[in-house]
């Protein structure tokens, strides 16, 4: 059994907020991110935002899991949601929304799009968009216990799950829970993705 402190819940709309500053402070020094915005004194306050749209539109069309103390998040999207619609494009992209960065919105844009292009359309999948721990508490297990809940609903219901990690060296930690990276994703002028896939455990 889970300690107490490690327990997953489904988050709701009122964690949204810590949760965006936790995801936040986890995601600060993700290439992806540093590619998306390089200023540092910039990143914090734009993830931020970024973080609190994402956890919005997950909860809309997947599942949030995280931790009783809100160090730990999992944004999961449900099979067949996982193309964001123009709306939701448009909400991402107002996160850029700052004079010193708007000259990189296109190369972001086209950067996200073509990482769209490359999502599996078939088998049925469940995404997992985010998945941070803030700093803090990193290295307690707290990313294995909000995947669980999900990876254990894929292998009940016979059905595969996908990510990108914006990480080499999460690649491991991916693998201990059944992803296999499918093969790499090249950023415009950025950094490399690693596309994963997992099938269902019997």
């Amino acid at each position: 059994m889970l300690p107490d402190s490690h327990t997953p819940r489904r988050a709701t709309p009122a964690d949204i907020p810590l949760l965006a500053r936790a995801l936040a402070r986890a995601f600060q020094d993700d290439p992806l991110a540093t590619w998306s915005c390089p200023p540092d004194t910039l990143r914090p306050r734009m993830l931020e935002t970024f973080q609190a749209t994402r956890l919005r539109q997950a909860l809309a069309a997947g599942e949030v899991w995280t931790t009783p103390a809100l160090s730990s998040a999992a944004l999961w999207v449900e099979p067949k949601r996982w193309k964001t619609t123009a709306r939701e494009d448009l909400e991402l992209a107002r996160c850029q929304l700052h004079l010193r960065l708007l000259g990189r919105l296109p190369l972001i844009v086209h950067g996200l799009l073509g990482l769209e292009r490359a999502h599996p359309h078939d088998p049925p999948h469940w995404y997992l968009g985010v998945l941070g721990t803030d700093p803090v508490a990193q290295g307690n297990g707290l990313g294995s216990a909000v995947l669980g809940p999900v990876l254990e609903r894929c292998d009940a219901d016979g059905i595969g799950a996908y990510l990108e990690s914006s990480k080499e060296r999460n690649i491991d930690f991916y693998a201990r829970h059944g992803f296999r990276v499918t093969g790499e994703l090249q950023m415009p002028r950025g950094p490399k993705l690693w596309p994963m896939w997992r099938d269902p455990r019997g």
